[in-house]
């Protein structure tokens, strides 16, 4: 297993689709257990592929923890989740994402949802979710389709936050050069 890096907003890559999985192999489960790494390390309780610049559609979650702190961990995986039925009932909570660092906003989503995926051994499933579960289930899935939280929100709050992020990746490029050209410029010393 081995942490993967995360996008976070701006990149490009958030915004696209990601692909069926042909079948869960051991690529598949090893990825599975890469980003379960990756989101527990985070913290976070939902990780999408693309959210490591795996453009497949698959998502790991964990919201155990998130229902009750003295719970031990419940890892759950799927490929090619497709919501295949919603209830009218609406709930929200506050969402915060990995790709989005410090940021919260409420958002208003199905109460329930049912869900088909592969699981582990490349099995078709169904699940039905309500509660925490049905909220990151369609959060992690809404990310294999492009879209992001921010996207559930007022246009207004979208665009405040999406500035702040391109502000934010515009001041870490200028810090890298700069340190780039400041390392460059030093002469090289020989000690002998």
């Amino acid at each position: 297993m081995a942490l993967r890096p995360i996008l976070i907003l701006p990149d490009k890559r958030l915004r696209q689709k990601a692909q069926p999985i042909a079948a869960v192999d051991d690529a598949i489960r090893a990825l599975m257990d890469d980003m379960l790494e990756t989101m527990y390390a985070a913290p976070g309780i939902g990780l999408a592929a693309t959210q490591i610049g795996e453009m497949k559609r698959l998502l790991v979650l964990d919201v155990a923890k998130r229902q009750d702190e003295e719970a031990s961990a419940e890892p759950m995986v799927f490929a090619n989740p497709d919501i295949v039925w919603s209830s009218e009932e609406l709930s929200t909570y506050n969402e915060g994402c990995l790709s989005i660092p410090e940021i919260y906003e409420e958002v208003e989503r199905p109460a329930r949802i049912r869900v088909r995926y592969l699981d582990r051994d490349n099995r078709q499933q169904e699940i039905e979710a309500d509660g925490i579960l049905a909220t990151c289930l369609q959060h992690e899935i809404d990310h294999l389709n492009g879209v992001l939280f921010i996207d559930h929100i007022s246009r207004l709050k979208r665009e405040m936050i999406s500035k702040k992020f391109v502000k934010a990746a515009k001041r870490d490029a200028e810090d890298a050069k700069q340190d780039k050209d400041e390392t460059e410029a030093k002469p090289a010393r020989l000690e002998g």
